[in-house]
């Protein structure tokens, strides 16, 4: 049985690799920085920033990240309606900070980054933050017409999740000059 799951579980990882290879470069490397700080990978204002204006939305990532381990607490069931006070707004906070710096420029995007930054129990809730999120007002119109637009009916509406963890974080690679690699 272990022997036919391996297959699947691998089948899974690259599924999620070419979604996140079909994500613009800018997109890409918002998600590697978000995962740096949000999982404390490495240092991201070291590594990532180019400038005093990325700095300084670094730092305040770090800032607005230090809830995760809280909003990941008080992820409700998928019927814990009663318990979305203490989950929803920090939620929606958080991805309008995300949806605001204009690198996650679709609902898929967003998924990708936050099942891996809260896990897969928070599947059911992102169709309802990212709409919360992509409406608001501190958003241009027309980023938040094509956010809005980017969500798909089926993903809007889904009857069910899955519950399997993402396998794919994707990661800061350094470049190797082509003629440095050996023949």
């Amino acid at each position: 049985m272990s022997s036919r799951m391996k297959p699947a579980a691998g089948a899974m990882a690259l599924a999620e690799m070419k979604e996140f290879a079909g994500f613009s470069a800018a997109t890409q490397r918002y998600v590697r920085r978000s995962l740096d700080i949000g999982l404390e990978r490495d240092d991201a204002l070291a590594r990532w920033s180019r400038d005093v204006v990325e700095a300084a939305s670094i730092r305040a990532q770090y800032r607005l990240y230090d809830r995760l381990p809280d909003i990941r607490a008080t992820v409700p069931s998928e019927s814990g309606i009663d318990q979305v006070d203490a989950f929803l707004g920090q939620l929606v906070s958080l991805s309008a900070f995300d949806l605001g710096q204009g690198r996650l420029c679709s609902f898929s995007a967003y998924r990708f980054l936050y099942e891996r930054l809260l896990g897969a129990t928070v599947r059911p809730w992102l169709p309802a933050a990212f709409c919360a999120a992509a409406a608001l007002p501190h958003l241009q119109p027309e980023m938040r017409r094509r956010l809005l637009q980017s969500i798909s009916e089926a993903a809007a509406t889904a009857q069910g999740w899955s519950t399997r963890e993402p396998s794919f974080f994707p990661y800061w690679v350094e470049k190797v000059e082509a003629g440095a690699l050996p023949n």
